[in-house]
């Protein structure tokens, strides 16, 4: 299990100056538990995020404590420039209890369907919604895509692969992941008819416009030549 080691950190304390020194302030709460500010060592928790993720346990060890608290690192805030980790929620866990989170989902593998009929892999659904005692939290559920072979092929939530002691909520016909067909040349051709349609419309209608026009001139032309006429004598 991973272990993180934090340092309480005090109200004169500025998240900014936290920061300046290298450290990511943090907070520390749970049920029915008293909430603890905190700091950390930033690179060493971005090493530990990195492989834990939100949905690991972690052991955290705070100073001037004896022994260490079982957490999950509940939210990460990012700056939203530089990309860097500035603020954590931890969240203290107890063992028997379970706890009820969202798991991500990672699909693998190779889908037939797309590969081979150049198809496009649709992901429906990204994170699920789960139950279990925080040593039984997967980091993630797998997706393999490989059952993918034609277009009339899905992956529903029934079908993913949950490990024991993790109870998922959803409805289990919901679709995970399918793979669409692309768009098929009848379609493309049709669209191609559509244009050259509109184009021939647009050449009849400025040919009509054309006509008015020399029939427009024409009628103000018919006075002048009769003005220009010669008195009979």
């Amino acid at each position: 299990m991973t272990k993180l080691i934090a340092h309480t950190r005090t109200s004169a304390e500025k998240a900014n100056h936290v920061r300046k020194a290298g450290n990511i302030p943090a907070v520390l709460y749970g049920h029915n538990i008293k909430n603890v500010s905190l700091k950390l060592d930033g690179k060493t928790f971005a090493k530990a995020y990195k492989s834990a993720g939100e949905t690991t346990l972690l052991d955290l060890h705070i100073n001037g404590e004896d022994g260490q608290r079982s957490v999950l690192i509940h939210d990460v805030s990012l700056d939203p420039l530089k990309g860097d980790i500035t603020h954590v929620d931890f969240y203290e866990v107890k063992k028997d209890q379970k706890i009820k989170t969202h798991i991500p989902l990672v699909f693998h593998g190779e889908s037939e369907a797309v590969k081979s009929s150049g198809g496009v892999l649709v992901r429906n659904v990204h994170k699920i919604e789960v139950e279990a005692l925080p040593k039984d939290l997967p980091r993630e559920v797998v997706v393999d895509i490989s059952s993918l072979k034609t277009f009339s092929d899905t992956i529903v939530l029934g079908d993913l692969k949950i490990p024991h002691g993790v109870k998922v909520f959803g409805d289990p016909k919901e679709i995970i992941a399918k793979a669409m067909p692309p768009r098929m040349e009848a379609e493309l051709e049709s669209r191609k008819q559509e244009v050259v349609m509109k184009v021939d419309e647009v050449k009849v209608e400025t040919e009509e416009k054309k006509k008015e026009r020399d029939v427009a001139k024409a009628a103000e032309k018919e006075p002048e030549k009769k003005s220009e006429k010669k008195p009979e004598k």
